[in-house]
């Protein structure tokens, strides 16, 4: 059955979740396949046995190669002749609206669908202990090396994170253990269900790094995503954990809600399992934790910076409720290879070294800078930034970013792309992030569009610089470019 909207569209009515692995399906489409989370999930439907397609606006790589290796089909664009009569059940992405030619096919139709997250939980989770890795920052790295320390005690993880863990050059992993890792992603699920996606992943141990205003376009102010958290929280039933960020203000502030064991982790004395001090070195970061104020373990990581380490501790503390021997986690830490697209170095050329991360957020922006500088001190650091995401071609953080380059020695900043979609009064400035920086001395420049940038860039840089690049997108392939150019 359908029902009518208030502009008069026909509205879907939601099946209920399905229960176990239904075996009357046999052909599932996926609406906005290619986006990253959407394409994985098709690889474990097509690697479970069923028939997969999928349609997409934009098919292009990585995630077309990929589909293009699963031998899954993909319509390019969306359209009532995508939906075959054999199909049945849909999966509808979040980017697809409710005036999609396709959704209203699908209503028209009355074919069984479910959103993204649920399909999460219905066909990947199912009955495993799900691990859910929440917070504004951190969820990709802190989830990728959580999967790895399983994998390392032999664990057998199931898993899906939103970048590409280098241990395992893939994001996705059905698993035959006991655990389930996912990123908990505070966006909202479908337009049928504008609740996050964390609400639908059953959560049973669970990791908050952080709780900041982002996502401009869905939330209204820091209060409104307090309000998903706390739902979130509320959700871990009182035999489950929570590892929560306690260097957070926000976060302590909320966790005396959780019916479940907290424990807090972070560089503050207060917390259970505390960071008492760390070391960097060429390749190793080594870290001394004390935990309930008392030495717990020491080890060494490639990850650097104050934000990754603490993410390190918060998936030091779940390996202890997990019971992974101290040795296992100490290998697994040494041996985490990171996630591509966070500080990931993507060659040298010419003494000038190339560094791509995907940090966008104020903060993220912020930490990932000074921590790059403090792992090459002796290295001109010339800061690359494409704001792209929803919140950050906005001003709402227009004068937050200005705080976020001081550690950066050059730093260039690009327009942002598709400002079309933002109303003008809502619209961030480069040229004024550019003028704020030369009021706290230092050097910055804007430019139109990367062309320009890029020959800037050939013109600017020398031996012994490193090009940090961050963008939350393909920043027009500028990496490669840099280098090839080189």
């Amino acid at each position: 059955m359908s029902t009518r909207s208030e502009n008069g569209v026909s509205s879907l009515q939601l099946i209920p979740e399905l229960n176990g692995r239904p075996e009357k399906l046999s052909h599932i489409h996926l609406m906005g396949v290619c986006g990253t989370g959407m394409a994985s999930l098709a690889g474990m439907l097509k690697e479970q046995g069923y028939d997969v397609t999928g349609s997409d606006a934009n098919v292009y790589p990585p995630m077309s190669l990929l589909l293009e290796s699963l031998k899954i089909p993909v319509f390019e664009g969306y359209g009532p002749g995508n939906l075959a009569p054999e199909i049945d059940l849909v999966i509808v992405g979040n980017v697809i609206t409710r005036l999609n030619p396709e959704a209203i096919e699908l209503s028209r139709l009355g074919l069984p669908y479910l959103s993204f997250p649920q399909a999460i939980r219905q066909f990947a989770i199912g009955d495993k202990e799900s691990i859910v890795i929440s917070g504004t920052h951190g969820k990709t790295t802190t989830s990728s090396l959580i999967a790895w320390i399983l994998e390392t005690a032999g664990m057998d993880p199931g898993f899906m994170i939103g970048g590409i863990p280098a241990n395992f050059e893939t994001n996705f992993k059905l698993g035959k253990g006991p655990y389930f890792v996912i990123e908990g992603d505070e966006y909202d699920s479908a337009f049928f269900d504008k609740g996050p996606k964390f609400l639908h992943y059953n959560p049973l141990y669970t990791i908050l790094t952080s709780i900041e205003f982002d996502h401009a376009d869905i939330y209204r102010d820091l209060d409104h995503v307090i309000g998903s958290f706390r739902k979130l929280m509320d959700l871990i039933p009182a035999e489950g954990h929570l590892i929560a960020n306690g260097d957070d203000e926000t976060i302590c502030r909320e966790i005396s809600r959780s019916r479940c064991q907290v424990e807090t982790y972070g560089f503050g004395r207060d917390n259970h399992w505390r960071i008492a001090d760390m070391d960097d070195s060429e390749k190793f970061t080594m870290v001394r934790v004390l935990h309930g104020g008392h030495l717990s373990k020491t080890f060494e990581t490639p990850l650097f910076g104050r934000h990754n380490i603490s993410n390190c501790l918060s998936a030091v503390a779940l390996a202890h409720v997990l019971g992974v021997p101290n040795d296992t986690l100490s290998k697994a830490l040494k041996t985490f290879k990171g996630v591509k697209r966070r500080q990931e170095i993507l060659g040298e050329k010419r003494g000038v070294t190339v560094m791509d991360d995907f940090a966008h957020h104020p903060t993220a922006v912020r930490e990932t800078v000074q921590a790059v500088k403090h792992k090459y001190p002796h290295r001109r650091l010339v800061v690359v930034f494409e704001p792209r995401s929803n919140s950050s071609r906005r001003n709402i953080f227009q004068a937050k970013y200005a705080a976020s380059f001081d550690a950066g020695d050059v730093m260039v900043i690009r327009e942002p792309p598709m400002m079309e979609k933002i109303p003008m009064a809502e619209r961030f400035s480069a040229g004024q992030l550019v003028s704020d920086l030369g009021k706290r001395g230092l050097e910055a420049h804007c430019f139109s569009d990367t062309d320009l940038l890029l020959t800037y860039l050939l013109t600017g840089v020398k031996a012994g610089d490193m090009v940090l690049i961050m963008s939350n997108g393909g920043f027009d392939n500028l990496h490669q470019r840099l280098l090839d150019a080189l």
